[in-house]
């Protein structure tokens, strides 16, 4: 008899025989009947044991516990209607067992499939029981099928799925690579790829021309809820196109997924905003658009105001913005605001200033600055109304973008502004393609040094390098950066310029880049694409806000897995086999 699925048990086969297998998830003995709910990948159905069915399958029932695995014959019978479960797919039916056999026995298991409030270190610990919860296998499905709708597509425009190697070369310029020992080169290393940007533009140069590849990449950096050390991208890359090109097969892409997915019709063009404007309004290079709360300048302002906190700001060359939250001021005490004003000196503001309007006018603790001309323009600035929250930072322009951007995505969730059911998708142009680090001083490539610069902009590269433009572009949703790609240097000369610009030396230059600069010698193909974070997607289609519950085997906040309990000690003999002596100092 072949085997079936709980969800395929339903009232069209009552009096049918069926054949099931699975995990007891409960087990209930009311004294001569016994009850286990059987849990597939599928879900649960309610079997029955009853002495004038089986009484050798009553038996045998009466031994198994929770999490063992067995196999059941039976016939399905319609419920009482008193006794339908609305709470599962099956609730309607139940199957009488008339064998059974136990194929394996489990323990006590640490904590219960059915249970979703669990500490995490245990769920990772256990991870492949915490792995049969339905809500994990409905994210893994999830995640197949993404991956499917987007080999489905990318086939159908013609892309090959083409392999690159995972032991590669340490090319350190961006996040620290994780590096692999050598046994047959003493004292050398490889480095696992951050992601595979070099192996795709030299396909590109092999005239490949339509790449991609769902790839696991590697970053040995500080972790977060939506970061992990090993993580995977949908990589793509394409020849002789251009950013038009390239923005549009990705919209085209994300309405296929975002339908396969979710059955959503998502409107294109997508949105676009260029990343001076996503500064400015949202604080954040990656701006949540399913609410309101925009920053406003108050520069103009502030510069003729006597309040000398906002003056000296933007005499330094700073600035001062607000938020404006409508109505919210007689729900905000001033507790609220402190806990506020906390918050935003995690991101370097010395303070929130903030204003309260009411019948009466403004109040808080700057409003006696201000004289009532001011007052009325701020009122018209700002276009205040009654019972609206101010809240204001000065600052130079980093600080002020750090904490209100943060502050605004805060008060968004806080507030109840976001929409879970809505897919914002936008997108974020004109980067710059240089940021400079104050403490090196020295500039540093904002995506990576293979970003073609605007073509307006080329001549900057040596005299103004903080003014240059990328070809650069990112794709937000909902507040995530989902992607960021960038039309690429083809030209060997301006490759050139680009790596003397980044300070590179000769010697540097050559040692972890000669390859690439060889290969651009025999004629390289204008080409571009995109690499989206597909872990992220993943939780951001599940309304997960934890990246850790959509890969099968994450690592903890620490990078470790406690399941495996890596990274672990290795032996001597290995050590020596890699010419490596380890001195660690442990607690």
């Amino acid at each position: 008899m072949t085997r079936i699925y709980s969800n395929e048990v339903t009232l069209d086969t009552a009096g049918e025989t069926v054949h099931l297998q699975g995990w007891v998830q409960k087990r209930r003995d009311l004294g001569g009947l016994i009850f286990i709910d059987l849990r597939d990948k599928n879900g649960l159905i309610q079997v029955v044991f009853n002495p004038d069915v089986s009484k050798e399958a009553l038996k045998i029932a009466d031994k198994i516990r929770t999490e063992y695995v067995v196999d059941i014959k039976g016939t399905v019978k319609n419920r009482d209607e008193k006794q339908v479960n609305k709470n599962i797919a099956s609730g309607e039916i139940e199957v009488y067992a008339e064998e059974i056999e136990i194929l394996a026995k489990a323990k006590t298991p640490p904590f219960q499939v059915s249970d979703d409030n669990i500490n995490e270190d245990t769920r990772l610990k256990y991870r492949y029981i915490d792995l049969r919860r339905p809500k994990l296998q409905n994210i893994l499905k999830t995640r197949s099928i993404i991956n499917k709708a987007v080999r489905d597509f990318l086939a159908e425009e013609d892309f090959m799925d083409i392999e690159t190697p995972v032991l590669s070369k340490s090319t350190p310029e961006g996040a620290r690579d994780y590096l692999v020992p050598s046994r047959v080169h003493p004292g050398e290393f490889y480095a696992l790829p951050q992601s595979p940007q070099i192996y795709k533009q030299l396909l590109m140069l092999s005239g490949m021309e339509r790449y991609y590849q769902i790839v696991k990449c590697f970053r040995d950096e500080d972790l977060r809820a939506d970061r992990q050390p090993e993580f995977t991208q949908i990589d793509i890359e394409k020849s002789f196109t251009d950013q038009e090109d390239i923005i549009d097969m990705n919209e085209r892409l994300i309405q296929y997924v975002m339908k396969t997915v979710k059955g959503l019709d998502i409107p294109a063009p997508f949105p676009r905003i260029t990343y001076e404007d996503a500064m400015a309004r949202y604080g954040v290079d990656k701006p949540d658009t399913r609410f309101n709360l925009e920053l406003q300048n108050l520069n103009e302002f502030s510069s003729t105001a006597d309040f000398k906190v906002f003056k000296a700001a933007v005499e330094a060359g700073g600035s001062v913005k607000a938020i404006v939250v409508p109505g919210a001021a007689p729900d905000y005490s001033r507790k609220d605001i402190d806990k506020l004003e906390a918050f935003v000196k995690n991101y370097g503001a010395k303070g929130l200033a903030w204003m309260k309007v009411n019948e009466e006018g403004m109040q808080g603790p700057i409003a006696k600055f201000f004289d009532d001309g001011k007052k009325q323009e701020l009122t018209e600035t700002l276009s205040l109304n009654t019972d609206d929250l101010v809240l204001f930072v000065a600052d130079k322009d980093s600080v002020v973008h750090a904490a209100l951007g943060n502050l605004r995505n805060k008060l968004g969730k806080d507030l109840g502004l976001v929409d879970k059911d809505q897919f914002n998708f936008i997108w974020v142009t004109d980067w710059p393609l240089f940021e400079y680090d104050e403490d090196l001083g020295r500039y540093f490539a904002a995506h990576h040094p293979f970003t073609s610069p605007k073509r307006e902009d080329i001549d900057k590269l040596e005299t103004a390098p903080h003014e240059v433009k990328a070809n650069a572009y990112d794709i937000v949703l909902n507040g995530y950066e989902l992607g960021g790609g960038s039309i690429r240097i083809s030209d060997a000369e301006l490759q050139e310029r680009m790596f003397r610009a980044l300070g590179f030396t000769d010697e540097e230059r050559d040692s972890q880049f000669g390859f690439l600069i060889e290969a651009f010698q025999y004629g390289a193909p204008p080409h571009g694409g995109i690499a989206y974070g597909l872990d992220r997607f993943v939780m951001l289609l599940t309304g997960s806000d934890n990246i850790r519950d959509v890969i099968a085997f994450p690592k903890t906040q620490n990078a470790s897995d406690l399941m495996m309990d890596a990274p672990s000690d290795v032996s001597r003999e290995q050590l020596k086999e890699l010419h490596i002596d380890v001195e660690v100092e442990k607690d």
